[in-house]
């Protein structure tokens, strides 16, 4: 992730940025009143809230870390199919595996992880299925090696 820039559509963009200015803001005054508190109950040895604050703390910081330095190097791509109708990030790929019925589709987002469109998996560009698909058009047959073995997909939609 920090060797190269993340591509992410401007609603990812801004909902990320979003996330960053609250964790930073009001999460962290709410992380500091709860250690506080659980600071005021006493033996910091054995007090499990003290505890639980200090790793939510953690977590906390660790995802503010991961949002700067995303959000440092992001690349705003927009939703919208090439021309030439190539998956690149920002559409949704529509696949079906060889062998499975022709209603059998399963639909993606191909993009980076952080993104979220309704309740569609994300497929990532540096995925091998992914890595596959990338640069190809809806009608294209592919095998990819899976960690399982090599799988066979038929693109049957590239759309924004």
């Amino acid at each position: 992730m920090a060797d190269e820039p993340q591509k992410l559509t401007k609603a990812t963009y801004d909902r990320l940025h979003e996330e960053l200015a609250d964790l930073t803001t009001r999460g962290r005054i709410d992380i500091a009143n709860a250690i506080e508190a659980a600071r005021a109950l006493g033996d910091l040895k054995e007090n499990g809230d003290y505890h639980a604050a200090k790793d939510t703390q953690g977590k906390m910081e660790a995802r503010v870390r991961q949002l700067q330095q995303l959000l440092k190097d992001a690349i705003i791509v927009e939703s919208e199919v090439p021309s030439d109708g190539t998956i690149t990030e920002g559409v949704i790929v529509a696949i079906r595996y060889h062998g499975d019925d022709e209603d059998d589709v399963t639909e993606y987002f191909y993009g980076s992880i952080e993104e979220r469109i309704g309740d569609l998996q994300v497929l990532s560009p540096t995925s091998p299925m992914g890595l596959a698909v990338a640069g190809k058009t809806k009608g294209t047959d592919v095998t990819y090696t899976a960690p399982g073995g090599e799988l066979a997909i038929h693109i049957v939609d590239v759309r924004a």
